[in-house]
């Protein structure tokens, strides 16, 4: 090749190759200190609208627990208000057995009677008082939806349209007002009969509400290891290549440097 003063041909591929490394050195550190290999559009387009569309479904996901969460506070709210219904009406069974066991007008009578209303009344303030950011499983004619996926699926939980809480048997013993002829095993019966069955529905609703929450942190978990398995840099392998291309850069600034000085090389021979 010939030496001439006004081309550096050897400078010119050794500025290049120099440019080069120096490239993949700031993508390499970039990517080391992100932790990402795809952090924008410009490293690689289709698997970023990919990342991003996943990250907006991760979101909306967040949002779905939030529904899920709430619905399963207020069946969480609504089966404890049925366990304190439950234990009053098993008292209020054993105190209807002495009631009709005992003197009608007695001072025994009047006892039993002012024990049974008064749970009762606990278990009309459990009934009426089971509510949930705003909501009453048990006082409401108006079925609950929560939102179980991102495509704005539903759930209905509740009792549809019917007020459990002014069911005639609920009432009978809710009250709080009954006489003798009002309290009575059959009576009772009749509500636990009521409460019981009421409980197995929002416990078959709460099992269900569980599950779906299951199913979307299993979503969110896989979902998330997509992304990641998309955009996350492999830290290890960049940061063994950082070390080679510190090195590459090094050495492409001395074979620049040495490149540099053809000219001067020249200039000594027209010295001599």
């Amino acid at each position: 090749m010939a030496t001439s003063i006004n081309t550096n041909y050897g400078a010119a591929v050794a500025l290049q190759n120099l440019n080069a490394t120096n490239a993949m050195l700031e993508r390499t550190q970039n990517r080391v200190s992100t932790g990402l290999k795809v952090g924008s559009a410009k490293d690689n387009g289709a698997i970023y609208a990919i990342a991003t569309t996943q990250r907006a479904n991760m979101g909306a996901m967040d949002a779905v627990r939030n529904s899920l969460q709430r619905g399963q506070s207020i069946v969480d709210v609504a089966l404890a208000a049925g366990d304190t219904i439950t234990a009053a009406l098993e008292e209020m069974k054993s105190l209807a057995v002495s009631i009709q066991s005992s003197v009608a007008g007695s001072a025994a009578e009047t006892s039993y009677l002012t024990d049974f209303n008064a749970l009762g009344k606990e278990i009309d303030a459990a009934l009426k008082g089971a509510t949930f950011d705003g909501v009453n499983l048990w006082n409401t004619t108006t079925a609950t939806a929560i939102t179980t996926n991102v495509s704005g699926g539903t759930y209905q939980i509740g009792f549809g349209t019917v007020d459990k809480a002014a069911a005639a048997s609920v009432v009978a013993v809710s009250a709080g007002t009954a006489a003798r002829a009002g309290a009575t095993t059959t009576i009772v019966d009749a509500a636990i009969t009521t409460i019981t069955a009421d409980l197995a529905t929002i416990g078959t609703q709460s099992k269900s509400v569980g599950r779906q929450m299951t199913f979307l942190n299993k979503l969110q978990d896989s979902t998330e290891a997509g992304i990641g398995n998309l955009v996350d840099a492999d830290l290890a392998k960049e940061s063994a290549k950082l070390t080679a291309l510190q090195t590459k850069q090094q050495l492409g600034v001395q074979a620049l440097s040495i490149a540099n000085q053809g000219s001067s090389i020249l200039l000594s021979l027209f010295r001599n």
